[in-house]
């Protein structure tokens, strides 16, 4: 036989005669490239269809991802509509903060205060959200950067109210406002005949008789600054409480405190006496605004 021939012999369990089986050469070379290619395409097909499914797979992944980062930006746009709608109250809590502390700028005197009736809060939240993706995070970048603009401003505005109530605050503390003795007032502040000589005289403060020994208070915070004998006004204490307001104690039997301690609205500076020029158990109360006596009666709670 020819060797462009194969001989594919077959041969039985059992005895029998023994088969024969001719191929030619370019059969057996087709049958064998055929076989090779079915197997690359079967692979290939088995690949192929991998592929897909772990594409398909990952589109749905990235579909779900995409919807949820739809939804994050919605919610995400909700949170800084709502935010915008806080700094607005802000705005004018800030704005009635200053009307209540009687500080108001120009600026804070162009800026009313809100008004107007309600509004459809469902259909401004459908509106933004009916927005276009790429809009609606455009427009969120711009609301970010505004909302950082007003809370920079607010932040500003607040420090200012917060210096001014401190303020405040030292000045109030610093007022002379309670009666540092209990009594009743023997003669008032201004012009009056002299108790010691004829004609009048210009009295500097108020004169509370009451009982020998009381407690005298400071009517506000201060700082001691004399604590001593005087020829007219005896036992004298003077306490400066800052912002140009200083008060006057005198007549007392006895001090109860020294030149530079600082001393509370309420504490004790000394007792009622009848020292110096005096005609009886009294207290000469007197207050100072730049070192000009003022009356008393004007910073006093009745």
């Amino acid at each position: 036989m020819s060797d462009n021939f194969f001989t594919l012999m077959i041969i039985p369990r059992r005895k029998s005669s023994v088969k024969k089986l001719s191929l030619s050469n370019t059969l057996v070379r087709g049958l064998f490239i055929g076989t090779i290619l079915a197997i690359l395409l079967t692979f290939y097909v088995i690949y192929d269809y991998a592929s897909i499914k772990r594409d398909k797979a990952e589109l749905a992944r990235l579909r779900m991802k995409t919807k949820e980062q739809s939804q994050q930006i919605q919610d995400l746009a909700l949170k800084i509509d709502e935010f915008a709608d806080r700094m607005e109250e802000f705005k004018q809590f800030d704005k009635k903060l200053r009307i209540l502390a009687n500080y108001q700028t120009r600026r804070d005197k162009n800026m009313p205060l809100g008004i107007g009736g309600p509004n459809n809060e469902e259909t401004r939240l459908k509106d933004l959200l009916d927005q276009d993706q790429e809009k609606l995070v455009l427009g969120m970048r711009k609301s970010l950067g505004k909302l950082s603009e007003d809370a920079g401003i607010r932040e500003k505005s607040f420090g200012e109210l917060m210096i001014f109530l401190r303020e405040q605050k030292s000045l109030l503390a610093a007022t002379p406002s309670i009666w540092p003795v209990k009594g009743w007032v023997t003669s008032e502040f201004g012009i009056r005949e002299s108790p010691f000589s004829s004609g009048s005289e210009f009295h500097r403060g108020l004169d509370i008789a009451t009982r020998l020994g009381k407690e005298v208070i400071a009517p506000a915070d201060g700082l001691v600054i004399e604590a001593g004998y005087r020829t007219e006004d005896g036992n004298v204490v003077k306490v400066d409480h800052g912002h140009g307001v200083a008060t006057s104690f005198g007549h007392l039997s006895k001090i109860a405190i020294k030149p530079g301690v600082r001393v509370k609205r309420g504490d004790l500076l000394g007792y009622v006496g009848d020292t110096g020029r005096s005609t009886g158990s009294h207290l000469h109360y007197a207050v100072y605004i730049n070192k000009i006596p003022v009356n008393p009666r004007r910073y006093l709670k009745r």
